[in-house]
């Protein structure tokens, strides 16, 4: 197997490697991946950012990517965490952010940061049920720490909304 065939099968294989809290996406899809290198010694290292520091997702996303890899032919794999620079949601694909509405998850915003939560205010979601604007937040926190719990006010439904950061 040449190297350039090697590389588009590291890929498909990492293309398969799904977020544990939010199974319809997968690594890729987040933007967590950073690199992939193959060294000499046969090593494919494989370089990730975390969302946030302290996801506890990543070291089930390490494992996985791991087995994935070595399941798929590669024995030495090394995962490297890197924290700079600091993942954004920017790095999100536009088919996580599909992928994400589709599962009833609202994407996250454009202009990633959100001041206006500085201020009291409301940034206006759209309802990934019913697609209405007309939502409130519940709570800043939602089933993950990288979610926030909305609700429609249209059809009723609670929703995450993946916050920006």
């Amino acid at each position: 197997m040449t190297e350039s065939q090697e590389l588009v099968k590291i890929n498909q294989i990492l293309d398969t490697v799904c977020d544990p809290e939010i199974p319809v996406l997968t690594v890729r899809d987040l933007g967590i991946i950073r690199d992939l290198k193959r060294h000499v010694d046969g090593t494919v290292e494989v370089v990730i950012t975390p969302t946030y520091s302290g996801c506890p997702a990543m070291h089930t996303i390490e494992v996985n990517l791991r087995a994935a890899l070595q399941d798929g032919g590669f024995e030495k794999v090394r995962i490297t965490t890197v924290l700079s620079p600091a993942w954004t949601t920017e790095w999100l694909s536009a088919e996580g952010r599909q992928k994400l509405s589709a599962y009833g998850i609202a994407p996250p915003a454009e202009n990633s940061m959100d001041k206006k939560a500085l201020l009291g205010e409301q940034r206006a979601l759209e309802c990934p049920l019913c697609h209405s604007q007309n939502t409130e937040m519940i709570s800043q926190f939602g089933s993950t720490a990288c979610k926030a719990l909305f609700r429609c006010l249209d059809c009723l439904e609670p929703f995450d909304y993946f916050k920006c950061h």
